[in-house]
């Protein structure tokens, strides 16, 4: 099966490249890297790299931004960058996936694990991680042609606890080549609608 991954210079996004790209042909793409660049917050850029890449059977998600930052300080302009980036910009694949996608392809993409366990300035994550898994919950009831969307919400990654651990205090890591794993449940796997939780 041919599977684009978008944000596949990622640590993420490179732990799926390594794990599908066993069994599957994949199209890394991104912002600045990767075959193919896409910008996930601008529609009409995600339309096109469908557009360039022709009938996929499926596409990864493992990008957009987020504020993290105290609310008491945060602004409008702040709280939209997860809004605009992560959560917008995931829509806008899954809205031009279902028409680029073949008979059965499949849509994955990106929540995390403060979706249900809250973490200090984490206000702006929570909600468009929450946003996310909502939206894919909707989605898959009215996904044609048998296609599937899930969404994966993994840990803190081990590889990320130097620059992000003092967020998760508590929390148990995980390697991105085991939450690379729940990315090819979804790929491979039958289910939709589904959160694959890494934690």
């Amino acid at each position: 099966m041919k599977i684009i991954v978008i944000g596949a210079a990622g640590t993420i996004g490179r732990a799926v490249v390594e794990r599908l790209g066993r069994h599957h042909d994949i199209i890394g793409a991104g912002r600045g890297s990767g075959e193919e660049q896409v910008a996930i917050e601008d529609y009409a850029s995600v339309q096109a790299l469908f557009a360039r890449t022709g009938p996929v059977d499926g596409v990864v998600v493992a990008a957009g931004g987020l504020h993290i930052g105290p609310f008491s300080e945060m602004t409008p302009e702040q709280f939209q960058v997860g809004l605009h980036s992560k959560l917008l910009g995931q829509v806008h694949v899954a809205l031009a996936a279902q028409h680029a996608l073949n008979d059965g392809g499949s849509i994955t993409l990106t929540s995390g694990i403060d979706a249900y366990h809250a973490i200090r300035h984490g206000a702006n994550a929570m909600t468009v991680n929450l946003g996310l898994e909502g939206f894919v919950a909707g989605a898959a009831l009215d996904l044609q042609r048998g296609l599937r969307i899930n969404v994966v919400a993994p840990t803190v990654l081990t590889e990320s606890v130097p620059l992000y651990g003092h967020l998760f205090p508590g929390f148990e890591p995980a390697d991105a080549k085991r939450v690379a794993m729940a990315y090819q449940r979804s790929v491979d796997g039958p289910e939709t609608g589904k959160v694959y939780r890494v934690y």
